[in-house]
């Protein structure tokens, strides 16, 4: 306990810590409410025609505020090590598992809240503009409410996400202790991995990898329709990203307990 409040303590005083949080939610909201804006049924022969995954369409803005997730994570405990704070944390709790534990602890808290927060209200922009467009319930596409499992699925998994996209970070930058560095790793594998698994000529090698991408994978959680064309399902996608954060942050905590501080 005295670990965790001494995370929590750290991380609610650092200004960036705010910043980002407000960044998260603000940009997923944001570019949520832009995509779901500029997509209308006058390019269907008719708007029950239209095969827009709704729901996916206001929650697109997750791919870029994530980013101010995958920030914090890292400067959880790379910014530590950019300021040579870590060697008063340890002094405090020895434990260096502890101290792990409470920073993903701490992290995963912060994100969630933030990450709820910003879907929600993406779902909100959602509603409110999509019927403008053309989606309408008349032409098969309900309003977004949560009341609807798909939709709600969606909603939850997405927060799920966020959550390991920031604990994937952590992971990271544990590992990797300069932050500037982790950061780019975990962009990287994020959206340019992405793009090389398109490059692939082979379908079936294709699918495969995009069922190993962790952004990919990770995002078929909001998937609403059309589920059979996704390459993984939405569960086992995030299910997925959830083995690359564990793998991640084993990989730090290996690390941190072996290393000098």
């Amino acid at each position: 306990m005295s670990a965790l409040h001494a995370e929590w303590t750290k991380l609610r005083t650092l200004p960036s810590t705010m910043w980002l949080l407000a960044a998260l939610a603000g940009v997923t909201v944001a570019v949520g409410a832009a995509v779901a804006g500029a997509v209308d049924t006058s390019n269907c022969a008719a708007p029950a025609a239209c095969r827009e995954d709704t729901a996916r369409l206001a929650l697109s803005g997750v791919r870029i505020g994530q980013i101010a997730a995958v920030v914090l994570g890292v400067l959880a405990v790379g910014g530590e090590y950019a300021t040579g704070t870590i060697a008063a944390s340890l002094a405090a709790v020895p434990r260096r598992g502890a101290v792990l534990a409470a920073k993903a602890a701490v992290v995963a808290a912060l994100v969630g809240v933030a990450g709820s927060a910003g879907v929600l209200a993406s779902l909100a922009a959602g509603r409110g503009i999509l019927p403008g467009n053309g989606f309408t319930a008349a032409s098969g596409h309900p309003p977004l409410t949560l009341l609807d499992g798909p939709t709600a699925r969606a909603a939850s998994g997405t927060v799920l996400y966020l959550v390991l996209v920031a604990l994937l970070s952590l992971g990271a930058g544990t590992a990797v202790r300069e932050p500037a560095a982790a950061i780019t790793a975990v962009l990287a594998l994020l959206w340019v991995v992405p793009i090389l698994t398109r490059l692939v000529g082979d379908p079936r090698w294709q699918e495969r990898l995009e069922q190993l991408t962790p952004m990919t994978a990770g995002l078929a959680v909001q998937a609403t329709r059309d589920l059979d064309r996704l390459p993984i399902g939405p569960w086992a996608g995030l299910g997925v990203l959830a083995g690359y954060a564990a793998a991640a942050l084993a990989a730090g905590g290996i690390l941190f307990a072996v290393r000098d501080a």
